[in-house]
């Protein structure tokens, strides 16, 4: 199957807003804009409180491996769910699970009842929840613009998603400073809210799929979707770099806490900020696409994004200055961003609406899914050799995976990915 036309208009003034002409896209943006800043918040502070209650970087990559474990394993079954039930629902329901996740979270450790393995059943729900929020958010964004605005309204979602990079992990820094880790915990679960209200606000016709609910089991949708990529060349190619680059390159946030700490002398707020760095970098990036979006995901682009992980990641690991440190992580997330972004576009322009939950279930499982393995790995070399020794390997390993896949001998035409 060839890849569908990004859009059919040409590119105009406001291009890079396109999507926010659908009333239903807007309230669903707006929402996702607060609440990701809460979500970043707590990315950033469960990192700090697990390193002082433990000291380890090994138990610190253990809470990451807990939290994507779920997705390695229901994440297929998430995404056939996505295509039985309407995702508006399926996502009110997530959404208000991640809140009371949130506050309980908040709630142990504002009384001081906080421990380890606490955080570690936590973070396993999380990631159980997130299993099923993820297929239904990715394949509920072409219900809400068509895919005329698809790729442009990816890129929006990109540019809050790191816009709440940049001001999540530096509010949270200063937050913990002054009023505790718990107050991060319980300003995320309160940002939930507003995304909640969008989208019950929000008003799609809902279509649930009854007549596979009683002729195809849970097996044989599974096996539809994993056929569907695997007779499909440019689907198949996209997801297996993905995966690669997934397992050893993109988990490196898990090393930020210690490579602050220990090799740049950092504290919370320094942390913080370098969390930031990588924000305003992979937002840099999501407005670039959003403003070029017209002309569809480019397989040049999707490479030389994987690229600059690889590269920009390695050169982090060998620098000992805090402000080239915050250049290459700045870099790294523009080059992540540009690389996740065009995988999401040239999945979604590819896939009809019937497997679509299942497409974007595999898609998260090779973005999330896989990173307990990461995790473990670069927990592992870290806690041996320390954080700058963790994000070689994972980078070597990462432009090692990418040269092998790219030396394929790839037939793609313009906007048809990789």
């Amino acid at each position: 199957m060839e890849i569908e036309a990004a859009t059919g208009k040409k590119a105009g003034r406001f291009q890079a807003l396109a999507a926010l002409r659908h009333r239903n896209f807007r309230l669903f943006w707006s929402g996702q804009l607060i609440s990701l800043i809460g979500t970043w918040m707590q990315n950033m502070a469960q990192g700090w409180l697990v390193l002082q209650l433990t000291n380890s970087p090994f138990l610190l990559g253990l809470v990451s491996a807990i939290q994507f474990t779920p997705l390695l394993v229901l994440a297929l079954v998430a995404g056939v769910v996505a295509d039985r039930v309407p995702k508006r629902r399926l996502l009110i329901f997530t959404q208000s699970s991640l809140m009371l996740l949130a506050f309980t979270l908040g709630i142990l450790t504002l009384t001081g009842a906080i421990r380890y393995w606490q955080v570690l059943i936590l973070a396993g729900l999380l990631g159980m929840v997130n299993t099923f929020d993820m297929p239904a958010r990715q394949a509920f964004v072409v219900e809400m613009v068509g895919k005329g605005d698809l790729m442009n309204a990816i890129a929006l979602n990109s540019s809050i998603f790191n816009a709440a990079r940049i001001v999540g992990p530096a509010l949270a820094g200063l937050v913990i400073g002054r009023l505790g880790m718990a107050a991060s915990f319980l300003l995320n679960g309160a940002s939930f809210l507003a995304v909640i209200a969008g989208l019950l606000l929000i008003r799609i016709p809902e279509k649930i799929d009854w007549h596979h609910r009683v002729a195809e089991g849970m097996g044989e949708r599974i096996a539809e979707g994993l056929q569907y990529i695997r007779r499909t060349p440019v689907v198949l190619r996209t997801v297996v770099l993905m995966a690669l680059l997934s397992i050893f390159t993109m988990n490196f946030s898990v090393l930020i806490p210690v490579l602050a700490r220990d090799t740049l002398g950092q504290q919370a707020e320094g942390y913080g900020l370098l969390m930031s760095a990588s924000g305003v970098g992979a937002l840099c990036g999501a407005i670039f696409l959003a403003v070029f979006s017209s002309r569809g995901p480019s397989p040049w682009l999707l490479l030389g994004g994987a690229a600059g992980l690889c590269l920009f990641q390695l050169f982090l690991a060998g620098t000992h200055s805090y402000t080239l440190a915050l250049l290459f992580l700045g870099l790294t997330g523009w080059s992540m961003i540009t690389f996740t972004a065009s995988v999401n576009t040239t999945l979604q322009l590819n896939v009809p609406d019937n497997l679509r939950g299942r497409v974007m279930s595999v898609y998260s499982l090779v973005f999330g899914g896989v990173t307990p393995i990461g995790s473990l790995f670069s927990g592992s070399i870290a806690h041996l050799w320390g954080a700058p020794a963790g994000l070689a390997a994972g980078a070597t390993i990462g432009l090692i995976s990418l040269l092998a896949v790219a030396g394929q001998t790839w037939r793609c035409k313009p906007n048809a990915g990789v």
